[in-house]
């Protein structure tokens, strides 16, 4: 089928707007991880400038004009413009409907908010950021005023990050992971057989973290002509372009878990990034389906792969060698344990696979409340830390293990924390389906083979980008919708082994 004019046109204001994104991508790279402070408020500004711009070309006559015209002759495109043209329709209804000049100053608060949150998590001094989050949430209030909402008016912003969930889909599949996790992890906290865990704090130096953090990221298979490794405040992945996918970690000299597991959290992302089909470079098409999919990569890294015996069983040695004398009396046993262990604790990203879903539920039902104007932003450390108490049992000591240990309300990303827990949900399903695919899963990670593993996600997941849609990619791969069952039976099933049963 030959690409008719329109068609053309269409593509090349889209590969325009990729080239101005990339731009934009590259500033926010930049500003978390280590670019100078002084210059931040230029820099915002440039961020606000260039996002004016892909705003406009999103929104102009012209964009309407041809989604429309292409609409019309769905029949006669090829499949990938009009799965394009549906995704531009989606964005052009969304932000059509704001002022321009009101979503480039959003766009500006946003890069602003980050740097103050940065300094108020650095002081632990929530009243920092306070002023910049009201002004944050009145803004998306006021975008949802814009768009409008059908049920509970959350679900518009759930549906940007995760397109076809809702917040009753939400609550119930909520409702039975709480149910199952919160008695276990009761149980696990009485156990009396806990891990000993001391070799964990012994002195770990940050260089050497990092040769360990590249020789996972090499071993797995991330391609470091098409992408690198930086530190940053909180840890996280952007595509820049097709062949420039970075990862960041955040060391922690007395706990090396934090860094090593969020490498190979990000690592999953990176995978996703750089195994999306080439076809799809220079349109909107090119990234992940939805943020929830996105996770399960990361997530299944780093649980299904980074957290299995299979896979100390055959790295152990090479984790020794990077820190002789921390480790020197350690047992593989001892190691494996530690690096699973499960109690309650206040950071997110170092929480473990039992307790991390507690976490998001947190996040989730604050969210919901804020959208509902059903608390206020004076209230929420305090809401906060009674979620924690309840559902953890434990209280942060101050803001910076509380309410500010989060990047995304900075960035005004509200309706993406259910992405994580959804996430754990679709890996875990992904992972049942794969062992069913792959009978020798647990051989070939214990052999540090994991080419088959990583076909396997990209033939599936990887390689389709937006063509699908993550509830359409989650029925095709599994033959089912998406159950939480197979999370709750995982993690009950580990974690009753490692504690419960002698």
């Amino acid at each position: 089928m030959a690409i008719s004019e329109k068609e053309t046109e269409f593509l090349s204001i889209l590969k325009k707007i990729t080239r101005y994104e990339e731009a934009v991508s590259l500033l926010f790279w930049d500003a978390r991880t280590g670019a100078p402070k002084k210059g931040a408020s230029d820099r915002a500004e440039t961020i606000g400038e260039l996002s004016a711009v892909i705003f406009e070309m999103q929104t102009s006559e012209k964009i309407k004009d041809l989604i429309e015209s292409l609409s019309n002759e769905s029949d006669h495109i090829h499949n990938d413009t009009r799965h394009a043209v549906e995704e531009a329709k989606k964005v052009y209804d969304l932000f059509s409907k704001i002022p321009a000049e009101e979503y480039q100053a959003f766009v500006v608060l946003q890069s602003q908010a980050e740097t103050v949150w940065e300094e108020a998590k650095e002081k632990a001094d929530f009243s920092l950021f306070a002023p910049y989050l009201e002004k944050l949430i009145d803004y998306k209030k006021r975008f949802l005023g814009y768009w409008g909402y059908s049920g509970n008016k959350y679900n518009t912003l759930l549906d940007q990050y995760e397109p076809g969930l809702t917040v009753e889909k939400l609550d119930e599949m909520f409702g039975k992971l709480k149910e199952a996790i919160v008695p276990l992890v009761k149980k696990v906290g009485q156990s009396s057989s806990q891990p000993d865990t001391s070799f964990a704090s012994v002195f770990f130096p940050k260089e050497d973290q990092k040769k360990l953090s590249l020789f996972f990221l090499k071993e797995l298979g991330y391609d470091f002509n098409a992408g690198r490794l930086d530190e940053t405040v909180h840890p996280f992945q952007i595509t820049i372009n097709p062949g420039d996918a970075r990862v960041t970690t955040k060391y922690n000299e007395y706990d090396f878990r934090s860094a090593l597991f969020g490498t190979i959290h990000e690592c999953g992302h990176a995978m996703y990034e750089q195994n999306i089909d080439e076809a799809l470079s220079g349109t909107n098409l090119r990234q992940g389906t939805s943020m929830g999919i996105h996770e399960s990569q990361s997530l299944f890294f780093e649980n299904f792969i980074g957290r299995n015996q299979s896979f100390w069983n055959r790295y152990f040695t090479d984790v020794k060698s990077h820190a002789p004398e921390a480790f020197k009396t350690v047992d593989e046993d001892q190691f494996y344990r530690a690096v699973n262990e499960s109690k309650p604790s206040l950071i997110r990203v170092e929480a473990d696979e039992l307790t991390y879903p507690l976490h998001i539920m947190v996040r989730y039902e604050i969210e919901k409340a804020i959208f509902n104007d059903e608390v206020t932003v004076d209230q929420l450390p305090d809401l906060w830390n009674s979620k924690y108490e309840a559902y953890l049992g434990i209280s942060p000591s101050n803001d910076a293990e509380g309410i500010l240990q989060d990047v995304h309300w900075s960035g005004g990303d509200f309706g993406y924390f259910p992405s994580y827990a959804l996430g754990y949900m679709y890996a875990a399903q992904f992972k049942n389906k794969l062992a069913e695919d792959i009978p020798e899963f647990e051989q070939l990670i214990e052999k540090g083979e994991f080419q088959q593993i990583i076909q396997w996600l990209k033939e599936n997941v990887h390689v389709h980008g937006k063509r699908k849609k993550p509830l359409e990619i989650i029925r095709e791969v599994t033959n089912e919708e998406l159950n939480v069952q197979y999370l709750i039976d995982y993690l009950t099933d580990k974690y009753e082994t490692l504690y419960l049963k002698p």
